[in-house]
């Protein structure tokens, strides 16, 4: 059986991959995300994912490695991370009372061989108050959120309806990474030994 790493900070990543039932190792590493000029957002983020996961299997060649990456557009705008309340405001009015696409791509490594994923998602919020997003700014969710918000914490409450995979805007749609993982014989539903997933 395979080995697999997770090339991502992401504590929600780890969450998903455990709650599927995989074991895995987490690897740091340094991809800079940085969009090209006129680079689409679905082929930005696809690239992202397909980067980290690149530079991770450099590390562990003999191994399989996990990238991932997800962001958040509307409007034609790409929605990075808030850097301040400021920021955090305007996306939040941007998609108050509006329709906003989330894309998640994933991507696998192993030596020479990746393939990949995306999953879009549609996500309709209701009107927020400025008030609302004040708040909200200030319970520290929003800091590290592409959006400014986080659909599976206290940021779900904007939510009125959403179109696609509730796990791909958390940014890990479980379905078809479980496919992908398939591929390489990673298995689903395993019991980790002491000290594994960390």
């Amino acid at each position: 059986m395979n080995t697999l790493y997770l090339a991502s900070n992401s504590p929600r990543r780890a969450e998903l991959l455990a709650q599927m039932g995989v074991i895995f190792s987490k690897l740091a590493v340094n991809v800079p995300e940085v969009r090209e000029p006129d680079e689409a957002p679905a082929a930005y983020v696809s690239r992202l994912a397909k980067d980290k996961s690149r530079a991770g299997s450099l590390l562990k060649p003999d191994s399989v490695v996990l990238g991932a990456d997800t962001i958040v557009v509307c409007e034609g705008q790409v929605l990075e991370k808030p850097a301040s309340l400021v920021d955090c405001v305007q996306m939040l009015q941007l998609l108050s009372n509006n329709v906003h696409e989330v894309h998640t791509a994933v991507a696998l490594t192993k030596g020479e061989r990746q393939i990949d994923c995306l999953v879009t998602s549609r996500v309709h919020f209701r009107e927020i108050s400025e008030a609302e997003m004040q708040a909200y700014w200030h319970t520290g969710e929003p800091c590290d959120k592409a959006g400014s918000y986080g659909i599976q914490g206290l940021g779900g409450v904007f939510v009125s309806h959403l179109e696609g995979s509730y796990s791909g805007v958390m940014g890990l749609p479980v379905a078809q990474t479980q496919q992908l993982l398939h591929t390489f014989d990673i298995p689903c539903w395993q019991v980790p030994a002491t000290g594994e997933n960390t």
